[in-house]
């Protein structure tokens, strides 16, 4: 079994936290000097980094960073409650920075500001929005910018053959960013063939399963289903209503791992999903991962 690795946002950053902040701010003078804790009484925010940072023009600060798999409509009040707890507890002045990782569906719009109105109130709150997909794979690998590696495959113009080997060389050449590898595997999958990756570099289920972008997957749409299984089972009971929510949960997952990987998913492949028990549901989730094309997982589903 695999060594577990934390391949999570905190760890990333951590690899290089100067260039990490000279990136997000912008700002080549900007230098960091302490990871801080980002927990605030009665809320933990695991996705969340906190750095404490200066400059020679804002002496010390902090910059707040959100890193999303996928953008969703309710950051914009998190980023703001996110700013007013961390510089209460800190009584430091924050640059807040969002991170997108894959990019929504169309019909959602990216916004970088919370901005409300209430009774003649005003209540804003700017931060700086930054998606992956359109950072420039090149300039990663060039800067360089570690934390980035593992993601160079979704970024602009990292979708190749010859940027995932760019990648995995950097990674390997320092003994603490070749942990990441694993993480390089996962995204690149959306983008790359499973054969070609595995032949490239390392293929780990085990570590992937681990990591908090995987359990986000799995995991987004958990407590909807939860609450939606308990309404449908008050009668029969709020067990069984937990375990249907669970199992509608894990049929969301898999559909929407199908769909970062392929795009869109044929009718009759959503309806054997349906009818799939919860131990067959998260047998094909790693199937998923893996195969090269939807006829391939089809070949996976039972009869």
């Amino acid at each position: 079994m695999a060594k577990p690795v934390d391949i999570g946002s905190k760890r990333l950053i951590s690899l290089a936290p100067n260039a990490w902040v000279q990136w997000v701010t912008g700002n080549p003078q900007v230098r960091a000097s302490q990871l801080l804790d980002a927990e605030f009484q009665w809320i933990s925010r695991e996705s969340d980094v906190i750095l404490k940072a200066s400059s020679p023009e804002h002496s010390e600060f902090l910059i707040l960073n959100e890193l999303q798999l996928r953008y969703d409509q309710n950051m914009p009040q998190r980023m703001r409650n996110y700013v007013a707890l961390a510089e209460e507890k800190y009584n430091l002045s924050a640059y807040p920075v969002l991170i997108n990782i894959l990019p929504p569906p169309s019909t959602v719009t990216i916004v970088d500001c919370y901005d409300k109105e209430f009774m003649g109130l005003k209540a804003r709150q700017d931060y700086r929005v930054i998606n992956l997909w359109e950072v420039d794979a090149e300039l990663v690998l060039e800067q360089p910018l570690p934390p980035l590696f593992p993601f160079v495959p979704i970024l602009f113009g990292g979708g190749s053959e010859s940027k995932l080997r760019s990648a995995v060389q950097a990674l390997r050449a320092d003994q603490t960013l070749n942990q990441l590898e694993p993480l390089l595997a996962f995204f690149a999958s959306f983008v790359l063939e499973i054969p070609l990756i595995q032949q490239i570099m390392r293929w780990d289920m085990t570590v992937l399963r681990e990591s908090p972008w995987y359990q986000e997957i799995l995991q987004e749409g958990l407590a909807q289903g939860i609450e939606q299984g308990i309404e449908q089972g008050i009668e029969q009971g709020i067990e069984q209503g937990i375990e249907q929510g669970i199992q509608q949960e894990r049929r969301g997952s898999l559909e929407r791992i199908l769909k970062l990987r392929f795009s869109e998913i044929p009718v009759e492949i959503s309806v054997r999903i349906q009818a799939l028990t919860l131990e067959q549901l998260e047998e094909l989730m790693a199937t998923a991962l893996t195969v090269n094309s939807l006829d391939e997982f089809s070949e996976h589903l039972p009869n």
